[in-house]
């Protein structure tokens, strides 16, 4: 499992020296993220895809528990107060609630895909006024050296915050 790290730097050209530190330090390519104002040209930098820059992955997580919510309750309603002549089983309701989580996840899924991701919120004032936010992926057993290389080689780059949990497909 891998833990995100965020740095705000001033422009593109930070940006681009902080990756190929990073990429010498031997952090892949494919775990680091580029966000930037709309319109900015980020060159060769990885920018952040859908699941990076929208809520879809919470939207689903919520829609899951909801969607589960109601299909337990939507179960227990159809066992104990079945249609005329059918006589249900107790696995109804896991039918039920596995159904509905399902359908709750996607749905949620889909708004979640409209709205922006609600952990870079404390980002966005920043990337509009022109800052580069780079997102690393890095294991638990290097965040202390990803930082302290960010710190001592780009003391213009802010943050070095850690994400709480990441998502398994980001």
């Amino acid at each position: 499992m891998r833990r995100r790290l965020y740095f705000l730097l001033p422009d593109v050209t930070s940006a681009r020296q902080t990756v190929n530190d990073l990429l010498l330090a031997r952090v892949e390519d494919r775990h680091m993220h580029v966000l930037a104002r709309r319109g900015t040209e980020l060159g060769e930098l990885h920018e952040a895809n859908a699941l990076q820059k929208s809520d879809i992955v919470h939207g689903a997580e919520l829609g899951l528990v909801i969607g589960g919510a109601g299909g337990l309750i939507l179960g227990l309603a159809i066992v104990f107060a079945p249609p005329h002549g059918l006589e249900l089983q107790l696995v109804t309701i896991l039918i039920a609630m596995i159904a509905m989580a399902m359908v709750g996840a996607w749905i949620a899924s889909l708004v979640g895909a409209s709205v922006p991701n609600t952990r870079l919120r404390q980002f966005e004032a920043d990337i509009e006024a022109g800052k580069i936010l780079l997102m690393v992926d890095v294991r638990p057993a290097r965040i202390a050296e990803v930082r302290d290389l960010v710190r001592r080689r780009h003391p213009e780059a802010a943050g070095g915050s850690l994400e709480e949990t990441l998502p398994a497909f980001p």
